[in-house]
């Protein structure tokens, strides 16, 4: 009798050892996902640039409305994690796939730093440079033929630029040159139905 309760015992010390240990290994765990988490994803690290559109995921096909062939405006655009030091932003849209070379759809330089959207069928805060066409105005993809990329750039920039509304993309690219924070792009696509 006395060798079944020594046993029972010893079971019993046994299993709430494991039962320590078990505990401590996961707390342990749970700590290092924690200071992992904290490391990467931590309070006060800055977001990256980033924008988007609510219109359209990355790499996905524009819709008809922002293009030649429906209304022609321009989408909705959002803009996040905009550094803390920056003096203005620049935004350029173009097509790299035009038969003739880049073609430019819209450019907007000296944007507040504190902007966060641009509506559809609005024109942010900032001067309108000129386009391709050449206007002084958003233009909508409008491809002669096949799917175009349409690349969407953010800039962010710790200077306002000393350019005019007589500025086109070669312009706004050559005085941004060593002026640029952070940048971050988007890509929409559209071939003619």
């Amino acid at each position: 009798m006395r060798d079944i309760t020594t046993f029972a015992f010893l079971l019993l010390l046994a299993g709430c050892v494991v039962v320590e240990r078990t505990e401590r290994v996961e707390t342990q765990t749970v700590q290092n996902i924690t200071n992992e988490t904290i490391v990467r994803y931590g309070a006060g690290e800055p977001m990256a640039l980033r924008i988007s559109s609510p219109a359209f995921e990355n790499n996905t096909v524009i819709p008809a409305l922002y293009t030649c062939q429906g209304q022609d405006i321009n989408p909705a655009l959002q803009f996040e994690g905009v550094p803390a030091e920056t003096k203005s932003l620049v935004f350029i849209m173009d097509d790299p796939d035009a038969p003739m070379g880049t073609w430019v759809h819209w450019v907007v330089f000296n944007i507040p730093p504190t902007t966060t959207q641009v509506l559809a069928n609005s024109v942010p805060e900032g001067i309108v440079g000129r386009n391709s066409w050449p206007k002084n105005a958003y233009g909508g993809p409008c491809p002669p033929s096949g799917t175009h990329r349409y690349f969407f750039k953010l800039y962010a920039l710790d200077v306002t630029l000393p350019l005019t509304q007589a500025a086109n993309k070669k312009d706004v690219e050559a005085a941004m040159q060593g002026h640029i924070i952070a940048q971050a792009q988007l890509i929409g696509l559209y071939k003619k139905s």
